[in-house]
């Protein structure tokens, strides 16, 4: 039987409005892997029961031949197999359309699945939202929302953008006033997946419903921060992506930025998205500009064997930096930040590191200080983990210490499966109008602005072998200091 789940940071909330999704891109790679199986899950498990998919793309195709592809996308990618009696519910919410038919086809094909939606709940008057989820590259954007305003589908809507939003800050200023003259802001959802994460959420759970913990959480017991994803993946076909972004632009910009606001912001006042969000944005307004001498590019050796790229490309294909807020939390704390490809092992890890003891009464050789700082670490893979490691005595004779750690997992909880795929979370909070988990206009542009010196002057890439952890530079950077991957970490079984 389906799992009905409703798990949320906040208390569970009620199934949204009738929907009607309007899903572009709906035969490319992220529709396959993550979309389809995610509103299918949302749909199977009552989440958002009364849902209706409209698919479109560039394609010619009838509806059958959408629904075998969603039926094999699911088959392939999805983490739970439905029955084919669940199949058969899903799929009959299906029906696609070409975006080469124009905007009037556009329109004919949700009104259909409105009508259907009003059909299914014996309601002729019924209200249904509409949801248009942009799965398409961030240079087709601006002609999807423009056919959406020919096609007068703005009305009851919500939009879904995915990212980069931008490349730099003119481009991204731009991008918000024309997206602003057809949609207003309080439609417009800019994703984020690593904020849709149960772990990322955790942070904020783990900092504000503690007593222990929020005391400490500032410059005076924090000595410095780590936000590390290493990648091993390549590029996989998104070279021509890749060469007009970086790993910068990709990923720092967009994940990593985000994740750090979730680390460094104030307590909000309530469990609501309009104080969340503004707390988040104080610290990209406290954020010090991104000077080039503070960061680390890389390219992969061999990246520019790859086709289509030119033969003297300096786009980054790994990135670390040195962040800091100048504010009164944490000032003086630096936040180190670092992703790339083709890196030896693929992590995501929050690492907060904790000032040492000021004296040592303990011997030289006791093990104190050996292997480094008192440390909180988070693990925001699918798989939440926490961990907590401290200075223990060895037992047995003398005064020898070595490091312990207190650890949670997600699995460990009663409720682990009902945890939401970043992807499901995010598409019910926005067809729930959920701003909490998404960026802002302002955010997005203020991030960009922090980001103009390194833009506008990146230094040099530096090569670093495939299977490495990067330029050797990097252990300069984060001097005297030392990163946190790799490390020895056992998680307990």
């Amino acid at each position: 039987m389906w799992a009905v789940t409703s798990s949320r940071f906040a208390p569970p909330l009620s199934a949204p409005c009738p929907q009607v999704v309007v899903l572009f891109g709906a035969t490319g790679d992220l529709a396959k892997r993550k979309l389809l199986s995610g509103m299918m899950h949302l749909v199977l498990s009552d989440l958002a029961p009364r849902l209706r998919i409209v698919g479109t793309s560039l394609e010619s195709m009838t509806d059958e031949e959408f629904r075998a592809l969603a039926e094999t996308a699911v088959e392939t990618f999805s983490a739970r197999s439905p029955s084919q009696e669940e199949w058969d519910r899903f799929e009959e919410r299906l029906t696609y359309v070409s975006q080469q038919d124009g905007p009037e086809a556009l329109a004919a094909a949700v009104e259909r699945a409105e009508e259907a939606l009003r059909a299914d709940g014996g309601d002729n008057d019924m209200r249904v939202e509409r949801l248009h989820y942009l799965s398409v590259p961030p240079a087709a954007a601006l002609s999807v929302v423009e056919m959406l305003g020919r096609a007068k589908l703005v009305e009851r809507s919500r939009i879904v953008m995915e990212k980069p939003f931008g490349t730099d800050l003119a481009s991204a200023r731009d991008l918000n006033a024309a997206v602003h003259e057809t949609f207003a802001e309080d439609q417009i959802f800019r994703i984020d997946h690593f904020l849709g994460k149960e772990p990322a959420q955790n942070i904020l759970a783990f900092r504000f419903a503690n007593g222990l913990f929020e005391p400490i959480w500032n410059r005076t017991f924090i000595q410095h921060v780590q936000i590390d994803v290493p990648e091993t993946l390549g590029l996989d076909g998104r070279i021509g992506f890749y060469e007009a972004t970086g790993a910068f632009k990709d990923m720092v910009v967009t994940h990593l930025f985000q994740v750090l606001a979730f680390v460094a912001m104030e307590a909000p006042t309530a469990l609501e998205p309009d104080a969340i969000r503004e707390e988040k944005n104080k610290v990209f307004r406290s954020m010090l500009p991104v000077e080039p001498s503070d960061v680390v590019r890389g390219q992969y050796a061999g990246y520019r064997d790859e086709e289509g790229v030119a033969p003297d490309s300096e786009t980054d294909t790994f990135v670390a930096l040195r962040v800091h807020i100048d504010n009164w939390r944490w000032a003086g704390v630096p936040f180190y930040l670092r992703t790339g490809k083709k890196l030896a092992e693929g992590q995501r890890i929050v690492s907060i590191a904790f000032r040492e003891p000021p004296k040592s009464m303990f011997p030289a050789n006791s093990g104190v200080g050996a292997q480094g700082p008192d440390h909180l670490t988070f693990d925001l893979t699918d798989n939440s983990k926490v961990s907590l490691s401290f200075y223990g005595k060895r037992p047995g004779p003398g005064m020898r210490l070595d490091k312990a750690s207190m650890q949670f997992a997600l699995e460990d909880t009663e409720s682990a499966d009902d945890a939401l795929e970043a992807y499901e979370r995010l598409i019910l909070d926005a067809m729930l109008g959920d701003h909490t988990l998404f960026t802002t206009a302002e955010g997005i542009e203020r991030l960009w602005e922090v980001s103009t010196p390194l833009v506008e002057n990146p230094p040099p890439v530096r090569t670093y072998q495939p299977g490495s952890w990067g330029p050797n530079a990097i252990h300069g950077l984060v001097a005297p200091h030392t990163w946190r991957l790799p490390f020895e970490r056992q998680w307990r079984e």
